[in-house]
């Protein structure tokens, strides 16, 4: 029978990381990838039984690489401190990799706790994620932000939940989301997107009926409608940031133009 292998990549996490991996204390192997925690993160993740392996961060996507390198297994299960898997996710998984399915990957329900709720509404759910996959077929891809697993394969479907506390508070949600599209414009920045008024001042609105109607906000009261507007925010602040990159590239490339006619002048 497939073993399997958890892997959960770390900084200060040392207020999730033990919960997160009591979750999965059931797998074959765990192992933490710590980025220079300075709160006792490692010291906790080995109290669960956990392989910690010190690496300095380079990006999201080559940690979780890395951390898949290091696996003893070929099935790994890729968790987020802030993550728990439930039971019911739990004996799904153990009964997949055990009937060793055509499958190379699994996609997986997330469900997100905010405001004092499990929230199934908006653009936050299913919100389906590639988290179980078999490493000689797939791997971790992106840029800045959104990073997936790319399957060399086919990929199914599992129905337990992943349960994800993603947000201490709104402050914590609007940190989260200005570091969030620092990298989500700078990354349409570098694929040649462009941002204008349209995109500025049209997006927002339309992200807010679709989480708040279409996606069923409306259904989840106060916290729906907080969690479509910060979702309207989010776009709004990627464009606007998207914007200024343009015209701050566009300021470089007039005054390199301006000294290069200068020094012409001159000569």
């Amino acid at each position: 029978m497939p073993k399997l292998s958890v892997t959960v990549i770390t900084k200060n996490e040392a207020a999730d990381i033990g919960a997160a991996l009591e979750s999965v204390a059931w797998a074959d192997e765990l192992i933490v990838v710590d980025s220079g925690s300075s709160d006792g993160t490692p010291a906790i993740a080995r109290r669960h039984n956990a392989r910690v392996v010190e690496r300095e961060w380079p990006g999201y996507i080559a940690q979780k690489n890395y951390a898949a390198s290091m696996a003893t297994y070929d099935w790994i299960l890729s968790l987020d401190a802030d993550e728990r898997v439930t039971p019911e996710l739990a004996r799904e998984i153990q009964q997949t990799i055990g009937a060793r399915s055509p499958h190379a990957a699994y996609r997986v329900p997330r469900v997100t706790w905010y405001l004092g709720r499990w929230i199934r509404t908006t653009d936050w759910y299913p919100d389906y994620q590639t988290r179980l996959y078999d490493r000689r077929v797939a791997e971790w891809t992106g840029k800045y932000v959104h990073e997936a697993v790319t399957v060399r394969g086919p990929v199914g479907q599992l129905r337990g939940e992943l349960e994800h506390f993603a947000y201490r508070d709104t402050a914590d949600h609007l940190e989260t989301i200005d570091r969030y599209t620092t990298y989500a414009a700078r990354q349409m920045h570098e694929d040649g997107r462009q941002a204008g008024l349209l995109q500025i001042a049209g997006h927002p609105p339309l992200a807010f009926l679709r989480n708040y109607l279409a996606h069923g906000g409306i259904r989840d009261g106060v916290p729906g409608f907080i969690i479509s507007a910060l979702n309207a925010y989010y776009v709004f602040l990627k464009f606007a940031k998207l914007w200024e990159l343009q015209h701050a590239n566009a300021s470089v490339k007039l005054s390199t133009t301006e000294d290069t006619e200068d020094t012409e002048v001159k000569t």
